[in-house]
């Protein structure tokens, strides 16, 4: 990144000064960064374990498959799922709080008599996979955000920060060099003046 600046003190100040917050943020963005990373780690370790959980239940409800032909499996349905959004690192990422079922009306005396327990079964294994649902979105959004956090970090460390310095060196070189020559010119014009004075 070519920074584009003038050779003088002013713009000395205002490359110094974009430098100097660079370069106070970039511990943050790399903190931030690290938190990120963990948590979508812990995220799709959370969300792999809901996946074996799930496995097993459906394994375990597979060995009564002749007696979910009997069930109506319309008794049970989600009403409404609860909402809440928590911040971690900044970003706001969403959280079941609740899950309302609603459950059709049978007949215990005609219906089978594990009806209450495949009730049961169903919204444990429903309850899991929107759970599930919940964790893969919050490791998706933490992790673009990791992504982007990581490029600004990139960007920082590799770019603009070592492009700020290099124009800092640049300005400084050229104003010393300025300095030097008019010191010189005025020597040489002491030098003259003394020598037209004469002895």
């Amino acid at each position: 990144m070519a920074v584009k600046f003038q050779y003088n003190k002013t713009a000395l100040q205002a490359i110094d000064k974009q430098l100097r917050v660079r370069e106070r943020a970039l511990p943050t963005l790399k903190n931030k960064e690290s938190a990120l990373r963990l948590e979508v780690l812990k995220a799709r370790e959370r969300a792999q374990a809901l996946d074996r959980e799930i496995e097993e239940r459906l394994a375990a409800s597979d060995r009564m498959a002749r007696l979910w032909s009997e069930f109506d499996p319309a008794l049970v349905r989600v009403r409404e799922v609860g909402i809440l959004t928590r911040k971690i690192a900044g970003v706001k990422v969403p959280v079941l709080d609740r899950i309302d079922w609603e459950i059709g009306e049978f007949n215990l005396f005609t219906a089978p008599a594990w009806a209450l327990e495949g009730v049961r079964v169903l919204q444990d294994i429903a309850r899991l996979q929107i759970e599930r649902r919940f964790f893969v979105r919050k490791m998706q959004i933490l992790d673009h955000v990791r992504k982007k956090t990581t490029q600004k970090v990139n960007l920082y460390e590799k770019v603009q920060i070592p492009a700020f310095q290099e124009a800092i060196l640049k300005i400084k070189r050229f104003l010393e060099d300025e300095e030097n020559l008019s010191k010189a010119a005025q020597k040489i014009l002491k030098g003259r003046l003394q020598s037209e004075a004469g002895p």
